[in-house]
């Protein structure tokens, strides 16, 4: 049995929020704002071309973090199976984390404003990385639980209707 093995659960959770603060700091320290420069925070951004977007706690993207989580479920049980759950939910905060800190550097951001329709987009704020980080973790939480059919299902559903809401739009 190895060191990783005998955390207990509580040990996990304050790994994981040690990441998920880490996370921000280095968010902060790019220079993203910590919520959105408008001053004010809302639960849901519903307008996709707002300034806003990206900005609040929740927004179009954030049904993508949650299948981020029913996907990193499955590739951590396939590689650890053998590893505790709460290890396996650790590695995927990492890989979420990662993606995080990764879509806010200039670099992405920038191919970000050539390739989408977001033209005026400077990256995310912290707040609502967080709040993707959360999602994502919900996601895992969530394929954890429900049986394969139902994750793929759910996952199908969240990919298909957010986009085509999007569309009709």
């Amino acid at each position: 049995m190895t060191i990783f093995q005998r955390l207990t659960p509580r040990a996990c959770l304050l790994i994981g929020l040690a990441i998920i603060a880490a996370t921000a700091a280095t968010l902060l320290a790019f220079g993203q704002p910590a919520i959105c420069t408008c001053g004010f925070v809302r639960v849901w951004q519903a307008d996709v071309m707002s300034a806003e977007n990206s900005q609040q706690l929740s927004d179009w993207y954030s049904p993508s973090h949650f299948i981020h989580g029913l996907l990193f479920y499955w590739l951590m049980w396939l590689l650890f199976r053998r590893q505790p759950l709460q290890l396996r939910a650790i590695g995927a905060l990492i890989l979420e984390c990662a993606w995080e800190i990764l879509e806010n550097t200039p670099m992405v951001i920038n191919r970000y404003r050539e390739a989408t329709i977001a033209l005026g987009y400077s990256g995310d704020s912290v707040i609502n990385s967080v709040f993707d980080v959360l999602f994502m973790l919900l996601g895992f939480v969530f394929a954890w639980r429900l049986p394969v059919w139902a994750s793929v299902a759910l996952g199908l559903f969240l990919g298909i209707v957010p986009l085509t809401l999007l569309v009709v739009r």
